[in-house]
C-alpha cells in the first residue's frame, strides 16, 4: 500500500483502468544497462511513469478502486491506520502473554489447562471465583471478566462467538460498501448520506442521511432496490448513476465485468443478519449449536467424542483444512464472479490470483494432514472410560484398512482409465489418425450446465415449461453465455485432476492412519513422526514413516496443482485469444498439451534476449532459466541411496587427507563435509523441486499471458 501511494500510478490508473498498467514500484537499479532500462521503460509508456517500473499483478489497484479509494492521500491515511492497528495488536498480544504467565504462576501449577475428569479447567475456575462473587472480589468488573474469558478458548460457544464475529464483521463491511464504496462508484465522495448525495433534500426537508432510513421503518424496503445504475453508467462518475443500494440483480456489470456493488452490499447485509441471528439460537437438534467446544469434543459415555482436543496439532490440522477449502473457493470465485471492477480485463492478474490461491489451498491441506499425523503420534491416546473403549478417532483407526483399500481402488480406476485414454489418443494421433481418438462427451456435466441455462447442447430440459424460449432462458438470460462449454478435453482434464487429488489424499491418509503402527512395524509410534530411512540395512524401514508419506504426497500435490493450473490457464488463454478450437482439438492427448500449450507459449520467454537486444520479458526469461536450474538440481538430492552419498563423502575426505593444506579436515574441523541423512536430503530436494517448479511457472504465466 505504501509503495502504491509513494511511486505507484493509482490516480492515473483510475482514469483509464483498462488501458493503463498498474505499477507495483519503480526500478532504480544502477546495474541496469541502457537496453534493460529501455525494455522495462516500455512498460512505463502504458503506465505513465517516467522510468522503468515493475507492473503490479496482485489486483490491489482493483480492490482499492472497488472499496472507494480515489487518491494517494487516502491510501497514505489507510497505511497509517494499518500501522497503528499493527502496533496495537502487538501490544495486546504481549499483554496477553504477560497476564497468562502471571495467572499460571498465581495458580502455582504448570498443569495443562484442561484436566481429564474435571468439570472446568483451572483458569475457568479462577474466572468464576474472581468474576462471579462480587462481594468477595468487588474490584473485578465486567471488562476484566471478558479479559479473563480469553484464557479458556474451549469455553467459547461455537454458534454465538463465531456467529457474532462473522456476522458483525460482514455487517460492518456492508455498511462500508453502502456509505463509501457505492457513492464513490457514482462519483460522489466524502458524504455521510447512504446514497452519497448530501445536496438533495429528502421527505419534508429532512436531511438525506436520515430520510433514507424512513423506507426501512415504514416497510418500503423495495425503495433500496429501485433506480439501479443505467447500462451507460461509467464507474466512478455520475454518468448513468442510479440510487439503488441493495439489489439482487445477478450477473456482472457490462462496463466493469464485475459484480454489482449493490449486490455485494445486499449479500454482506444478509450474511450479517443471518449469522447474528443464528448465533443467538442457543438450543437446537444439533449438538454443535449452543454448546461449548469442550462439550462436543471431550469424550463422554457415548464414546463418540474426541478426547484430545487440547492438542494444538489437532486444532491446527482442523483449522488448516477449513482455511484450505475457503481459499480454494475464493480462487474459483475471484475469476468466475469477479468482485472488483475491471479485474477481468487484466489477464495476467486474473491468472496470477487463481494460481496464488491454488498454491495456498494446496499447501494448507498438506499442513492439515501433516499435523493430523503428528497428533496421532504425539497427542492421541485411547480413552478407556468410554463405553466402547474408543472415541471417534479410534473408530476411524479401527476401520483404516477399509478406508485405505476403497480409496486405493478409486485411485487405481481413475489412473488406469484416464492415462489409458490419453495414451491411446496420443498413439493414434502420432500415426496420423486423430479421428480414431476416444472422445467421451461429459454428458452429466453438460446436463448440469443445461439445467443452469446453457442451451447450446440441445438437451431441451425445460422446453415443456416454455416451448417458445425455454424456461431457464426466460429467467436468467446471462447464464447461457456465462457458463463455458465443455467437451472431451475438459472431461479428461477433470478426471486427471481427480486422480491426483485422490492419490494425494490416499498417501496422506495411509501415512497418518499408519503413523501409530502397522503390521510391518507395530511399535512405529515410539519412533515419532519421521525416522531413519536406510533400507534393508536398518530393518527395511524405508518409506513407512508418516514423514515419508508426506514427502511423497508433496510431489503428487505439486503435480495435481500443475494439472489444475495448466487446465485453467490454457482454457483462459484460448478464450482471450479467441482460439477456443485449439483447446478443443489439442487437449485430448498429452502431446497436444506439451506442444500447443507449454512449448508454444514458452516462445516469448525464449526470445527474452535475442539478436536485437533485450525486451520487457528479459528479466522473466532469466528467472525462467534460473528456476529451471533450481528445479533440476532438486533431483540430485532426491536419490535415496545412503551408500552413494557416504561413498562420495569418503572420497572427498580421502582427497583432502592427501592435500596438506586441508589436512585438518580429517580431524573434524568445522568445514568437514558430512553425508546428509536420507530425510535431510529428501527435504532439501523437495524444497528445490517445489520452489523451482513454482517460480518457473510464475515466469511462464507472465511470458505467455502478456
Amino acid at each position: 500500500m505504501f509503495h502504491i501511494g509513494w511511486n505507484g500510478n493509482y490516480e492515473l490508473w483510475i482514469k483509464n483502468p483498462v488501458s493503463t498498467m498498474p505499477i507495483a514500484h519503480g526500478i532504480w537499479d544502477p546495474h541496469f544497462g541502457a537496453s534493460v532500462e529501455q525494455a522495462w521503460g516500455a512498460t512505463s509508456a502504458v503506465s505513465g511513469a517516467s522510468e522503468a517500473v515493475v507492473v503490479s499483478y496482485s489486483g490491489i489497484y482493483n480492490w482499492l478502486y472497488a472499496v472507494g479509494f480515489t487518491s494517494n492521500y487516502e491510501i497514505y491515511n489507510f497505511v497509517i491506520v494499518l500501522e497503528l492497528l499493527a502496533v496495537a495488536a502487538l501490544l495486546l498480544g504481549k499483554t496477553h502473554l504477560i497476564y497468562n504467565e502471571e495467572f499460571l504462576q498465581w495458580l502455582g501449577t504448570n498443569k495443562p489447562y484442561y484436566r481429564v475428569g474435571s468439570d472446568d479447567s483451572e483458569v475457568v475456575s479462577l474466572y468464576k471465583k474472581l468474576s462471579l462473587d462480587k462481594k468477595v472480589y468487588p474490584m473485578f468488573t465486567w471488562p476484566f471478566r471478558i479479559f479473563l474469558a480469553i484464557f479458556d478458548a474451549s469455553g467459547l460457544r461455537l454458534n454465538f462467538h463465531i456467529g457474532a464475529l462473522i456476522g458483525f464483521t460482514s455487517l460492518a463491511w456492508a455498511g462500508h460498501i453502502i456509505h463509501v464504496a457505492i457513492p464513490a462508484s457514482r462519483g460522489v465522495f466524502h458524504s455521510i448520506s447512504p446514497v452519497g448525495d448530501s445536496v438533495l433534500v429528502g421527505w419534508n426537508g429532512v436531511d438525506p442521511s436520515v430520510s433514507e432510513l424512513m423506507p426501512f421503518f415504514s416497510g418500503n424496503w423495495a425503495y433500496y432496490a429501485a433506480d439501479i445504475d443505467k447500462d451507460n453508467h461509467i464507474f466512478g462518475s455520475t454518468v448513468g448513476a442510479g440510487k439503488a443500494l441493495l439489489t439482487f440483480l445477478g450477473g456482472v456489470k457490462a462496463d466493469t465485468a464485475s459484480l454489482y456493488l449493490t449486490d455485494i452490499a445486499h449479500h454482506h447485509l444478509a450474511i450479517g443478519v443471518l449469522f447474528i441471528w443464528g448465533g443467538h439460537v442457543y438450543q437446537s437438534l444439533y449438538k454443535g449449536i449452543g454448546h461449548r467446544i469442550r462439550d462436543i469434543l471431550v469424550t463422554n459415555n457415548s464414546g463418540m467424542m474426541i478426547r484430545s482436543m487440547n492438542s494444538y496439532h489437532l486444532q491446527l490440522a482442523l483449522a488448516c483444512s477449513g482455511v484450505s477449502v475457503i481459499t480454494s473457493v475464493v480462487g474459483q470465485h475471484i475469476y468466475s464472479l469477479a468482485p472488483y471492477p475491471y479485474l477481468a480485463y487484466d489477464y495476467v492478474t486474473t491468472v496470477a490470483l487463481y494460481l496464488h490461491h491454488s498454491w495456498i489451498a494446496s499447501l494448507l491441506m498438506m499442513a492439515a494432514f501433516a499435523h493430523a499425523g503428528i497428533f496421532l503420534v504425539r497427542d492421541y491416546t485411547i480413552n478407556p472410560a468410554s463405553a466402547s473403549g474408543e472415541d471417534i478417532i479410534g473408530r476411524v483407526l479401527a476401520h483404516k484398512a477399509a478406508i485405505i483399500s476403497h480409496l486405493s481402488w478409486v485411485s487405481l480406476w481413475l489412473g488406469f482409465h484416464t492415462l489409458g485414454v490419453y495414451i491411446h489418443n496420443d498413439t493414434v494421433s502420432a500415426f496420423g489418425e486423430p479421428q480414431n481418438q476416444i472422445l467421451i462427451e461429459p454428458i452429466f456435466a453438460q446436463l448440469i450446465q443445461a439445467s443452469s441455462g446453457k442451451s447450446m447442447y440441445g438437451y431441451g430440459l425445460f422446453e415443456s415449461v416454455n416451448p417458445s424460449s425455454g424456461w431457464v432462458q426466460t429467467v436468467n438470460k446471462s447464464a447461457g453465455s456465462l457458463l463455458l462449454p465443455i467437451g472431451p478435453g475438459d472431461m479428461l482434464a477433470h478426471h486427471a485432476i481427480a486422480l491426483g487429488l485422490h492419490i494425494t489424499v490416499l498417501i496422506l491418509i495411509k501415512g497418518a492412519l499408519d503413523a501409530r503402527g502397522s503390521k510391518l512395524m507395530p511399535d512405529k509410534i515410539h519412533f515419532g513422526y519421521g525416522f531413519a530411512c536406510d533400507g534393508p540395512g536398518r530393518g527395511g524401514t524405508c518409506d513407512i514413516s508418516a514423514w515419508d508419506s508426506f514427502y511423497l504426497a508433496m510431489f503428487w500435490m505439486l503435480n495435481t496443482n500443475a494439472w489444475t493450473i495448466f487446465y485453467f490457464h490454457w482454457k483462459e488463454l484460448t478464450i482471450w485469444q479467441n482460439i477456443t478450437f485449439q483447446f478443443d482439438e489439442s487437449s485430448t492427448y498429452l502431446n497436444g498439451w506439451f506442444r500447443d500449450y507449454l512449448w508454444f507459449n514458452s516462445g516469448s520467454l525464449i526470445r527474452g534476449y535475442d539478436a536485437l537486444g533485450a525486451n520487457d520479458l528479459s528479466v522473466w526469461a532469466w528467472i525462467f532459466l534460473a528456476a529451471h536450474l533450481c528445479w533440476a538440481t532438486g533431483f540430485m538430492f532426491l536419490i535415496s541411496w545412503r551408500g552413494y552419498w557416504q561413498e562420495l563423502i569418503d572420497i572427498i575426505l580421502y582427497m583432502h587427507l592427501k592435500t596438506p593444506i586441508l589436512y585438518d579436515l580429517w580431524n573434524g574441523g568445522i568445514y568437514t563435509p558430512v553425508a546428509l541423512s536420507i530425510v535431510q536430503a529428501r527435504f532439501i530436494g523437495l524444497v528445490h523441486f517445489a520452489v523451482g517448479f513454482i517460480v518457473t511457472y510464475a515466469a511462464f504465466i507472465v511470458g505467455a499471458t502478456t
